[in-house]
């Protein structure tokens, strides 16, 4: 009786695990998926049975274990060290699941920014009713130096990362104050959108009435936006009644070889009737 008969060739069981020969002769070589029977001229032969580890090791390559710890797995002595390895290694894949979220929550941010900035006229100011909104706010830069205000928006980004949040949008505060003052470039702080709000200082966006307007280009001209802004509000009799808050878009439209002109801030100030 050919002992063979029911049995699949290195070809036959690579076609059918989707991979090279090659792939089994070293699966073969390290001890980690030898055929299940080796005839007198070598040839290897492989079980049906044998594809279900086949299947086992394909996925525990895929959440990243090397073919050493596939071997230690599957040859563990006990079910329990079995199951601490894989548990560790569970571990492993819900930090990347939670990285690759954070990073499709932010492509997805950046595609509707340059969606909102494609349809943006940047000569029209609106008054907008706008609801409550929560933030996490960084510490406070309020009159800080470039250099620091720098190092401060490295540092909250950072420890934003490792905390492992996820996040809408993010922007700058301006006090009230500043606005009245005309000291458009003294934030007080920077700050995020997030649904995680136990991890980090938070401020309260009120509800109300919100003058919109977007500038685009270098923030140093910034302060040309606030004061037709200004001028807006007095022509529709409103004036400043809360902070601005600052959000930062980016206009991929190819305009100007110079990326600086490619970005938007939409600026959002509170305001009242007079």
């Amino acid at each position: 009786m050919d002992s063979t008969k029911e049995l699949f060739t290195t070809g036959e069981f690579a076609d059918l695990c989707g991979v090279q020969k090659q792939t089994l002769f070293h699966y073969d070589d390290i001890g980690l998926l030898k055929p299940e029977y080796r005839c007198k001229n070598n040839y290897r032969y492989y079980s049906i049975q044998q594809l279900e580890v086949f299947i086992v090791i394909d996925m525990l390559k895929e959440i990243g274990m090397s073919l050493a710890e596939i071997k230690k797995t599957l040859q563990s002595k006990t079910s329990k060290n079995a199951i601490e390895l894989l548990s560790e290694k569970e571990k492993v894949v819900k930090m990347k699941i939670k990285k690759m979220q954070r990073t499709q929550k932010l492509i997805q941010n950046q595609k509707k920014q340059i969606e909102e900035a494609l349809r943006l006229n940047f000569d029209q100011f609106t008054i907008e009713e706008m609801g409550t909104e929560r933030y996490i706010l960084s510490e406070n830069i309020l009159n800080l130096t470039h250099k620091d205000i720098m190092k401060a928006i490295m540092s909250f980004f950072k420890n934003l990362k490792q905390e492992g949040l996820s996040f809408d949008n993010g922007g700058a505060l301006i006090r009230q104050e500043q606005v009245e003052a005309r000291d458009y470039l003294n934030y007080s702080n920077f700050y995020i959108r997030t649904e995680q709000l136990d991890l980090a200082t938070t401020l309260i966006k009120k509800a109300g009435k919100y003058v919109v307007g977007y500038h685009q280009g270098s923030y140093m001209k910034i302060h040309e936006t606030y004061e037709k802004i200004k001028d807006y509000l007095d022509n529709k009799g409103y004036h400043v009644c809360g902070d601005s808050f600052e959000e930062w878009l980016y206009f991929m439209e190819g305009i100007s070889l110079n990326i600086v002109d490619n970005y938007v801030t939409k600026v959002m100030i509170k305001v009242e009737e007079k």
